[in-house]
């Protein structure tokens, strides 16, 4: 079932959470809502799910105008970062509850209820559980849990909100493809709400970047990681590096060096060039072209090195090489090279807010 979000906005008192937001959301996609904290992903998630009304715009649901159909009404499925499990009910019973609640007219029979916890508990592999109290299981457990109650009720649209959130590391990621997994098996239309960058373009097969309230950028994983339309957008997805000067003639001119950076970007007298850290080559401090820095410190934990640096004029740069690349350079701490980036988007450089 497709979603269509149309010219959302929503006030709390004077705080402006969603500006104007229009998605349109494919039947059997999964989409990362992402941003930082207050940019209006989960305030746009409860207003999907009827959890929530908008001020203006509309909510429209296979085509269906949902905007004032009740949270019951919209047969969303929704998972909280919490787990929200009753603690007095078993594995079984928290999984058949949407089910048991439903009017009596469409209310499965016992036996279909138990039939399709069991095949429910099976797809999130964890039927051995099924007599135990949520306090015997682990938050990854509880968190797929969840999610089966969420499916039970054999919902259009699946929500989840920082689903995995309160995990720690290695379960988070654990859990992140086996969401992926899930969803490529039962093919819901799914969203879910996530302040993690690699979370969203790990799992996503397409991410709605938010920042204030409004949309940024709207496309899959590759296109705004490699292509961003603006420096919040830029910043965002992972680290990067500044380089503050003017184009001209396809260079980037920071101080007296030049980095290419392609004939179709135009003169701008002010701009910022964004690198990521494993974009960089690193050369011989002889080498013609790059920028000259001093290696302070490299951090060699796992398959990546982490260096930095420090250029000519004090600012700090930070490079990844595979620690292999960096043994057969010879480089260490107190080395003098030269920075050539393989790629650099640039903008203009935004005026400072008042």
């Amino acid at each position: 079932m497709g979603i269509a979000i149309r010219n959302i906005s929503k006030h709390f008192g004077a705080f402006r959470a969603l500006d104007d937001v229009s998605i349109d959301i494919p039947s059997g996609e999964l989409v990362a809502l992402l941003g930082p904290s207050g940019c209006g992903k989960t305030t746009l998630l409860r207003i999907i799910a009827g959890l929530e009304h908008a001020d203006a715009g509309s909510i429209l649901l296979d085509g269906e105008d949902a905007s004032s159909q009740h949270v019951r009404e919209r047969n969303v499925g929704f998972v909280f970062q919490h787990y929200a499990l009753f603690r007095h009910m078993t594995v079984f019973e928290n999984v058949a509850f949407g089910l048991r609640v439903k009017p009596r007219k469409e209310r499965p029979s016992s036996a279909e209820i138990r039939k399709r916890v069991y095949r429910l508990l099976e797809l999130v592999q964890l039927d051995w559980l099924a007599d135990r109290y949520p306090s015997q299981l682990s938050g990854g457990q509880r968190q797929r849990i969840a999610l089966a109650r969420a499916l039970a009720v054999e919902p259009r649209v699946l929500l989840l909100d920082e689903p995995f959130g309160a995990l720690d590391a290695k379960v988070r990621k654990e859990l992140r493809r086996w969401l992926r997994r899930l969803h490529d098996e039962i093919h819901v239309t799914s969203v879910f709400v996530t302040h993690d960058q690699e979370e969203a373009l790990e799992v996503a097969d397409r991410v709605v970047l938010l920042n204030k309230g409004q949309v940024e950028q709207i496309g899959s994983p590759d296109e705004i990681y490699d292509h961003p339309n603006s420096p919040f957008v830029a910043g965002f997805l992972g680290s990067v590096n500044l380089f503050h000067g003017r184009v001209e003639d396809g260079h980037l001119h920071v101080g007296e060096h030049a980095l290419p950076v392609g004939e179709g970007q135009g003169a701008l007298d002010e701009a910022v060039g964004y690198v990521r850290p494993h974009e960089f080559d690193l050369l011989p401090a002889t080498a013609d072209s790059g920028i000259p820095a001093k290696i302070e410190r490299v951090i060699s934990v796992g398959p990546v090195a982490q260096i930095e640096l420090t250029r000519e004029d004090g600012e700090l740069i930070e490079v990844e090489v595979y620690r292999d690349a960096l043994d057969e350079l010879g480089l260490r701490e107190g080395d003098r090279v030269s920075l050539r980036p393989r790629a650099i988007r640039v903008f203009r450089k935004e005026p400072l807010a008042a």
